[in-house]
């Protein structure tokens, strides 16, 4: 993310941006809070409103993003219903080895809790402080990154300018 297009990224104002965005519930739709988020930052950070994110990343930032999944999602907070968040929200293809090991985790950190129902297991948050600092702390060392890689871009582009 460069200067370029005025596109400046700081934490401030993509917490605001987020903060400030319409992620209400639907009742019919179970994500739609997820929808909500994950189109409003893609709107803001892409061009075309068009969100990719690598499967690496995704598989990095899991935690937190099965954090934010379930503390975002209204009812079905299932594995199945994490799962396919992942996929329709970011094209991630993670198998069930992947995703179910990882909930089991956060339950047993006690940032989630888990009732079991008749045929599944459902997720909530389970300490709301906690969930956040995860999120937070994550969400700021993706944006430092990304700062660090949009001031490289300037100083490659000053460069070449140079040459």
């Amino acid at each position: 993310m460069s200067s370029q297009g005025n596109v400046e990224p700081t934490l401030e104002r993509l917490v605001t941006e987020l903060g400030d965005g319409d992620a209400t519930r639907d009742d019919a739709d179970p994500a739609a809070r997820t929808e909500a988020v994950v189109t409003e930052a893609s709107e803001t950070l892409f061009e075309g409103g068009t969100l990719h994110v690598d499967d690496g990343l995704i598989k990095q930032s899991l935690p937190e993003l099965l954090l934010l999944l379930v503390g975002l999602r209204s009812t079905d907070t299932h594995g199945k219903g994490i799962m396919e968040d992942l996929s329709r929200f970011f094209g991630a293809q993670l198998s069930p080895g992947t995703v179910y090991p990882m909930l089991h985790d956060l339950e047993a950190d006690d940032l989630l809790e888990m009732r079991e129902l008749v045929q599944t297991k459902e997720y909530t948050i389970d300490d709301t402080e906690a969930v956040r600092g995860e999120i937070q702390a994550a969400m700021q060392q993706h944006l430092a990154l990304g700062l660090v890689f949009s001031r490289a871009l300037d100083e490659i582009d000053v460069d070449e300018m140079d040459d």
